[in-house]
């Protein structure tokens, strides 16, 4: 019996885990709304406002995650971005708007090419 509840509880720990690492693709959408992400990036996330602002639409989630929290950190932070623009926006972000934020602009269709 002991060894099924903690079955049971790695189990549950997992689907929480996952759950929380895939992101809510509604809330992402909220979030780049509440946030004006669209303003820069475009309305589809595909056709930014300026060629040196990146196509997010379609992007690898995990990346997506990276950037957003290399914002936070700054330039001067391990692993950090320095851009004033991005710096400003990712801040107000919590990890939780990060992760549906990033699934949601995952799941959108992209125009990324990878060369082989």
């Amino acid at each position: 019996m002991k060894s099924f509840a903690i079955s049971s509880f790695i189990a549950l720990s997992a689907l929480s885990l996952s759950a929380h690492a895939a992101g809510d693709i509604s809330a992402g959408k909220a979030a780049t709304e509440k946030y004006n992400c669209a303003s820069c990036h475009g309305k589809d996330y595909n056709t930014p406002i300026d060629p040196g602002y990146p196509k997010l639409a379609g992007q690898h989630r995990d990346y997506l995650e990276h950037a957003l929290v290399a914002y936070q950190r700054g330039a001067d932070g391990a692993n950090g971005r320095g851009n004033a623009i991005m710096a400003a926006q990712a801040k107000p972000l919590s990890r939780q708007d990060i992760t549906n934020i990033a699934a949601y602009l995952n799941s959108l269709p992209g125009s990324l090419v990878l060369r082989k």
